[in-house]
């Protein structure tokens, strides 16, 4: 977070495009750590079946930060400009670091960590196991099409396909927003509660993603019946892969929480970087008419991860079908 604060200071004195790479560079690096920290605290100080319920905390105060960015910040600009705005953030991100060096308790992870080498032979071999593999693609996927679409192409497709006007789309993106950080919340609850009832996380997940997998194809074939609905759906069930880090740990020593973790994660964000520019690709291929892309070249570029999907969901079912409402923490085939 030093990191992040400094990002953020020296975006708000960049006087040119190289400053303000520079900026965005430190505050992407400094925050690379946050939810990967904080996920991997939660398996320290919480038992498996509270999992889902505090990954969905954290990633709802994330939620609640993106929303934070819209209107609180077209606020703020009627008091100062943007500047001042990014030297607010990161006198507030100073502020957090002091707060969790001072208060938070520190606890020791099981095991020992090893060196770099050891490190990465247990990566290879969460990745190399059998369960993690039937967990992973479904997760990347699904994560990578809901970041791709929520954070760039949800509002050109409500403005070519769905017909609404700026104010429409402005509120379609809310929609979008708020019903994800409800979604993160929500599903960490509703997870929580169906593993009482011996209802795995990993069912809990699928549905959800079922669902999500719905709305995306309803977006690609250009079913444009109710598009505000369709964003609530959208953003809360494009939460539910959300539920696939709880997942992961699952499958693993508690050692290994962070590794696996940051692992399907990776993915995640991997996936949700070429899908935003592959998405962006397959779109061009389209003349931009005066008020934007024909309905077929979305079609086309969520009709792909759409069908991606559909395979992912059926290679998912043997995990989903394996797994424990708190699935001890094996390997099917050990890292080491």
């Amino acid at each position: 977070l030093l990191f992040a604060a400094a990002g953020a200071f020296a975006f708000s004195l960049a006087d040119g495009a190289g400053a303000l790479i520079f900026g965005r560079a430190l505050v992407g690096l400094g925050v690379s750590a946050c939810l990967m920290a904080a996920l991997k605290a939660n398996v320290q100080f919480f038992p498996a079946l509270k999992l889902p319920l505090m990954n969905g905390v954290i990633l709802s105060a994330g939620g609640l930060g993106a929303v934070a960015a819209t209107a609180p910040v077209q606020a703020a600009l009627a008091f100062t400009d943007w500047r001042g705005i990014y030297v607010g953030i990161a006198a507030l991100t100073l502020l957090v670091a002091v707060i969790l060096f001072l208060v938070v308790p520190d606890r020791h992870q099981q095991g020992q960590g090893g060196g770099l080498r050891d490190q990465l032979k247990d990566v290879a071999g969460i990745f190399r196991d059998r369960n993690f593999r039937h967990v992973m693609p479904i997760g990347m996927l699904a994560m990578g099409s809901f970041l791709a679409i929520q954070g760039l192409w949800a509002g050109p497709w409500l403005r070519d396909v769905a017909g609404l006007n700026p104010e429409g789309v402005a509120l379609g993106l809310t929609i979008i927003a708020a019903s994800m950080t409800a979604g993160f919340l929500l599903m960490g609850v509703i997870a929580e509660r169906l593993a009482r009832l011996h209802i795995p996380v990993a069912v809990v997940g699928g549905v959800g993603m079922l669902v999500f997998w719905l709305a995306q194809t309803a977006m690609a074939l250009g079913w444009t019946g109710a598009p505000l609905v369709l964003c609530a759906l959208f953003g809360f069930f494009g939460a539910a892969s959300s539920l696939m880090y709880a997942v992961v740990t699952q499958l693993f020593p508690a050692h290994l929480a962070g590794r696996s973790t940051t692992s399907i994660n990776l993915t995640m964000f991997l996936a949700a970087f070429l899908l935003q520019w592959g998405l962006g690709a397959i779109i061009g291929w389209w003349p931009k008419g005066e008020t934007g892309w024909p309905p077929e070249a979305y079609t086309m570029a969520f009709g792909i991860p759409s069908v991606l999907m559909a395979a992912a969901l059926l290679w998912f079912i043997p995990a989903a079908r394996t797994a424990g409402p708190a699935a001890p923490h094996r390997i099917s085939n050990p890292p080491r």
